[in-house]
């Protein structure tokens, strides 16, 4: 209920709604679609991807403080709360953004959506080793997913009439738009106050730690990092993990900004298209769930990233809204799964009944979140500098190529561990 709750922002801030609402309200030819942010100029799309970028950055720099504070007082769920009070929050504040008017705040709030989001994620995550036994936790992390892309549907429908039947409102087409963000607020923080109910407050673990909390959390991290260095599959899973995200997470925040700036296409249009790549995702998530479990977890992945490399690829070549429609549909059959058997692959790789999961899961997500800065500040870039939204795509796409060659090299890797592991049991 918690991924129920949080994908409303996911669906309307990112991926629908608020891009095309953006876009349409800073859209000016005569000044190159230029924006004024604290006296600085920028191209509109840029600076939202440059917004995206600083908040994941944040987020990296200052989790490791808070996943330590959170570990040693059992506080996990304290800070899923704030996080999500946060999101939420900001999501309200952008209800004030209009057209004609300087952005600052907006945007600021824009920002700090996507800190609640991310913050969050982060510590609903470290509970997957804590409520799922391993032979569960591919299962439990699809149906996280299936969840979240159905709430999202929900949420994205009521959205979706407020905006097409305006009118009936006795309202603007933009003030549609900017009511949706209100319910966005709305249906983030109340579905997951279930998950506030519901999921355990977390034990404090005072004995682990012999620092200070609040540099703790880096030690942490770099505690980690050593420990994973002396895992053979986890050090082999995280750089292909690194690479492959930087191009998933990446295509999935800019999509909505491509089809409104490259392709023109109305915001009624993305909606609707987006809300087909949501059924499709839960559909593709189930599918992920059952092939991992009786093929493996790296094989599924090592297919989903050549499908995901196949169609950022594609990305540089479309140019109507029916290659787009397609294009759509290829991620959405991809976009869930990599994202679950992700998750639930890392959980699986971790020592069994380790105390500290909010850290370990910290590294994990710090490395996530790096992939995102890193694709986000990538496409910013390049588009600005050839003014080609198709040409970042086309740099992207090389992440993929690297992120699945990892992953072969990793299959490999398995194969022979468990090669050996098997002449040991004989012997």
């Amino acid at each position: 209920m918690f991924d129920w709750a949080n994908q409303a922002y996911n669906m309307v801030i990112t991926s629908t709604i608020f891009p095309a609402y953006y876009v349409g309200i800073t859209s000016n030819a005569k000044n190159g679609n230029q924006v004024s942010f604290f006296g600085h100029q920028f191209v509109n799309t840029v600076l939202q991807n440059y917004i995206l970028g600083f908040s994941y950055l944040l987020i990296v720099v200052t989790l490791p403080i808070l996943t330590s504070l959170a570990d040693y007082r059992g506080a996990k769920k304290a800070y899923l709360q704030l996080f999500t009070w946060v999101g939420a929050l900001a999501c309200a504040g952008l209800f004030f953004m209009e057209q004609g008017k300087p952005i600052e705040f907006g945007m600021i709030c824009f920002g700090l959506a996507t800190i609640g989001y991310c913050g969050g994620f982060v510590f609903y995550n470290s509970y997957l080793p804590q409520i799922a036994t391993v032979d569960k936790q591919n299962d439990v992390s699809a149906k996280g997913f299936i969840y979240g892309f159905a709430g999202s549907i929900v949420v994205q429908l009521v959205c979706l009439v407020v905006v097409l039947y305006h009118d009936a409102f006795g309202i603007t087409e933009d003030m549609g738009a900017r009511v949706s963000f209100i319910i966005v607020f709305i249906w983030w923080i109340g579905f997951a106050f279930i998950a506030f109910r519901i999921l355990p407050k977390g034990e404090p673990n005072t004995g682990s730690h012999q620092f200070s909390v609040w540099t703790g959390g880096f030690k942490e991290l770099v505690k980690v990092f050593h420990n994973v260095r002396n895992m053979p599959i986890v050090k082999r899973f995280l750089p292909a993990f690194f690479f492959y995200s930087v191009g998933v997470q990446t295509i999935m925040l800019v999509a909505g900004e491509f089809a409104a700036k490259e392709l023109h296409m109305p915001e009624d249009n993305l909606i609707i298209i987006i809300l087909i790549i949501q059924v499709v995702a839960i559909i593709g998530a189930w599918l992920t769930s059952l092939a991992s479990n009786k093929y493996g977890n790296t094989r599924a992945l090592i297919v989903l990233v050549s499908f995901w490399t196949v169609t950022c690829l594609s990305l540089f070549y479309i140019v109507n809204d029916t290659q787009f429609y397609i294009a759509a549909f290829a991620v959405g059959l991809v976009m869930g799964g990599v994202q679950s058997l992700s998750r639930s692959s890392y959980a699986k790789l971790l020592p069994p009944n380790i105390p500290d999961t909010a850290s370990y899961f910290s590294f994990y997500d710090a490395t996530e979140k790096l992939s995102i800065v890193v694709g986000l500040l990538t496409f910013a870039v390049v588009e600005g500098w050839t003014h080609e939204m198709r040409d970042s795509a086309l740099v992207l796409d090389g992440f993929f190529v690297i992120g699945l060659l990892l992953l072969i090299v990793l299959h490999y890797s398995e194969k022979k561990s468990d090669k050996l592991a098997a002449e040991a049991l004989e012997l």
